[in-house]
């Protein structure tokens, strides 16, 4: 398709180069998947919120991953649901569209790495200074946790987008990619984009650095404590909640990990955009099932949801 069919601030996406009869079906499944995440993250934000006896660190600091989850599917899914029942020559986006959503995607990504990491630092002043634990976490210190796990990134993501947003254009269609992100952007340039390699590559290592970094210290310092304690009890609670705390950090880090990889791989493009659902959709369906369902009232009002609709549907029999 000729570029001059299109005016300078609409751009073409590619999409996923999937066959022609798996796209209901996969719009089917994706629409689901989405309102899987959206119940179930905003359900377990008001759970907590409303119920008192859940306003602990803990699970206040929780409600920032279920926001951001929400926030993350967002910006996605509803674009690939459109995109699915949209023929390839009208799959099209506006260019400030596609910054937007690049600043969100990009937004979203490390917001999912700094909650992590302070989630991370609860479960360590819980575990290995317990008696100070209700003095260092009050409402206090949780609000400011959560707006340093919110404003950190923000600057840090605006910089990265401005730096490609500077960059003229002389291309127009989002190559291989089923939404927009700050690579698709300085690749639609045809200048010089050592200064974003340069920045990215940078970002990248502080992000990934400091969240890899503080999240093995606190585990290493927590193993350490529960390897000299001989409470049974403390030891049982902390597998229970750095276990969960730890596997979905692993599969945050890997999807990330894999996604910063093959963007330097243009043919393995069906890999990349596998890890990218993984990151931007599994990843948040996956989020409220771990955690939710650890908590014990959550658990407790999903059995009992569950039992309503077994009684109701004997009775309609």
């Amino acid at each position: 398709m000729e570029n001059s069919t299109f005016g300078k601030d609409i751009l073409i996406l590619e999409g996923f180069n999937l066959p022609s009869l798996s796209y209901i079906p996969s719009f089917i499944l994706l629409l689901i998947v989405y309102f899987f995440i959206m119940v179930s993250n905003i359900g377990l934000v008001v759970l907590i919120l409303r119920s008192s006896g859940l306003h602990q660190p803990m699970y206040l600091l929780l409600c920032n991953m279920s926001i951001n989850d929400v926030f993350g599917a967002t910006i996605i899914i509803p674009h690939v649901l459109r995109d699915l029942l949209t023929p390839d020559s009208q799959r099209v986006i506006r260019y400030m569209d596609c910054v937007v959503q690049a600043f969100c995607l990009h937004l979203h990504a490390s917001a999912s790495h700094t909650v992590l990491m302070i989630m991370a630092f609860d479960r360590y002043v819980a575990i290995c200074n317990p008696l100070r634990y209700a003095t260092i976490m009050t409402h206090r210190m949780v609000l400011v946790l959560s707006v340093w796990a919110w404003a950190i990134p923000l600057p840090l993501v605006g910089i990265l987008i401005g730096l490609s947003v500077r960059l003229s254009r002389c291309r127009w269609i989002i190559v291989h990619s089923f939404s927009c992100s700050n690579a698709s952007l300085f690749k639609l340039s045809c200048e010089s984009v050592l200064i974003n390699n340069i920045y990215g590559l940078g970002y990248t290592v502080v992000l990934l650095g400091s969240s890899i970094g503080s999240v093995t210290l606190t585990y290493l310092r927590i193993a350490m404590v529960c390897l000299r304690s001989k409470n049974k009890t403390l030891n049982r609670k902390a597998l229970q909640t750095c276990a969960t705390h730890l596997a979905v950090y692993a599969i945050l880090l890997v999807s990330g990990f894999i996604i910063i990889i093959l963007h330097r791989f243009p043919q393995l493009v069906a890999h990349r955009n596998v890890a990218a659902v993984m990151l931007h959709v599994v990843l948040p369906a996956l989020n409220s099932l771990i955690y939710g369902l650890q908590i014990k009232e959550v658990r407790q009002r999903v059995m009992a949801l569950f039992h309503r609709s077994k009684v109701a549907s004997m009775d309609a029999k």
